[in-house]
Order: C-alpha cells, then sequence, then structure tokens
C-alpha cells in the first residue's frame, strides 16, 4: 500500500535528497505543481510566470514511515518564514507549500503548522493547499544531487548512513540533512 505526500520547500534538488534519505519513502519525483500551465518546463516555470512551485512528490509505505514524520522531516529542511524565497533561490517557484491529498492530510498539515509557529518568532508562511496537477520535471532533474554525490550544491551527500531508524528517531551522522533534523 503506498501513499502519495507533496512538498515544496525551495530549491526541489535538496528537497528531494532530505525525503529519499527516510525509511519507509519507496520513491520521489520532482516536478512542478500549484500553477497554471499545463506541463510546464524548467525555463517556464523559472521566470515565476507560471505560478508553479517546484515541488518533491513522495511516495512512501504509510506501514513504514507516518505522514506525520514527513511533514516533521518538511519543517526541519527548509525555512517556512520566508516568502517565495530559500537562501539564494528567489521567486513564487520555491515558495513554501504543503499541497495535501484528503481531508486527513490537511488536517495534519493544518496541526503540525500550528505545532511549528510555537517554535518560530517568525510568522509561518507555508501554503496548506490542495493538490493539483502535477508534472514531472525533466529527467536531468530527477535524482539531481545523488547522481552528483552532493547534498545541496556544495555539500556532499553521505548515503552510508541512515536518516532515520526504525523507531522513525535521528540517528547521529553528519549529512546535511542529518543534522537538519537534529537541531532548530
Amino acid at each position: 500500500m503506498s501513499r502519495t505526500a507533496v512538498f515544496a520547500a525551495g530549491c526541489f534538488w535538496a528537497v528531494e535528497a532530505a525525503f529519499r534519505e527516510i525509511p519507509g519513502v519507496t520513491a520521489t519525483t520532482v516536478g512542478y505543481t500549484g500553477g497554471t500551465a499545463d506541463s510546464p518546463s524548467y525555463e517556464q516555470v523559472s521566470t515565476g510566470r507560471t505560478g508553479h512551485a517546484e515541488a518533491v512528490r513522495v511516495e512512501y509505505d504509510p506501514t513504514k514511515v507516518s505522514y506525520e514524520l514527513l511533514l516533521d522531516t518538511f519543517w526541519r529542511i527548509h525555512d517556512p518564514t520566508t516568502k517565495n524565497r530559500q537562501g539564494w533561490d528567489i521567486g513564487t517557484q520555491y515558495r513554501s507549500a504543503i499541497f495535501f491529498t484528503d481531508p486527513e492530510q490537511q488536517a495534519a498539515a493544518a496541526a503540525s503548522l500550528q505545532a511549528q509557529q510555537l517554535e518560530h518568532r517568525s510568522r509561518i508562511v507555508t501554503e496548506i493547499t490542495t493538490a493539483s496537477a502535477f508534472y514531472p520535471a525533466e529527467d536531468y532533474h530527477q535524482r539531481y544531487l545523488e547522481k552528483r554525490g552532493q547534498a545541496s550544491c556544495h555539500v556532499g551527500l553521505k548515503t552510508d548512513e541512515p536518516l532515520i531508524d526504525a523507531d522513525q528517531k535521528v540517528q547521529g551522522g553528519s549529512s546535511l540533512w542529518q543534522r537538519l533534523l537534529k537541531t532548530r
């Protein structure tokens, strides 16, 4: 049994790398969602005029990983208080968003946002919205950082250490994503 979750948290390369490390995640696809153009290209989305966000579709086994753990990962891998920006990436295509697929995901996302707001001094600007058409990005974007052995444009991805153990607790390790999940 597989479920789907869709998240936007800045450049989709790093977001995909973070979710791929989680046991129970069976597949990830980077792509575009939340906009008005049909089958947009990276070049079109990059202009900010299509309304699409760079997003990651996460397929997961709910018997091995919970949606709540995916939400927790989402909050920890980006700054949800910056509107239309993550780091050097600026534009609506880099917005923070959770695209829910059913009422249960919507409720969990809303509760998670409320809990996260208590941990942030600035207001969280993450959108929680109904999932719409998802357009996979071009092949060269899929597993982009993994193909290059990177966790970001300048930090090495360490795939030999699990991010989360079977009990869904963060383990020790030195990859960027392990450090992000352990600290706030």
